[in-house]
């Protein structure tokens, strides 16, 4: 199943719960870890990783950089 956004990408389930995630949480938060994404959604650090390019591109809403590599990746997401 996919869900349509306004910026015409169709995003999986698992995408949009990404996408969810980081517009619920970015009010009080600018760096997100793949893999603690991963643990609220009950996904891998991997699987966060590997979606979230189709994110980016649906986030219309928000800026998405990948932005660090030390024990992980870090996305800075601003609104």
């Amino acid at each position: 199943m996919s869900v349509r956004t306004q910026s015409t990408v169709d995003l999986t389930e698992k995408q949009t719960a990404i996408l969810r995630y980081l517009r619920e949480h970015s009010e009080t938060k600018t760096y997100f870890k793949s893999r603690l994404i991963g643990d609220e959604l009950g996904l891998s650090a991997k699987e966060v990783g590997a979606n979230m390019r189709s994110v980016q591109k649906a986030a219309f809403d928000l800026t998405i950089e990948k932005w660090g590599y030390s024990s992980g990746t870090t996305w800075k997401v601003t609104q």
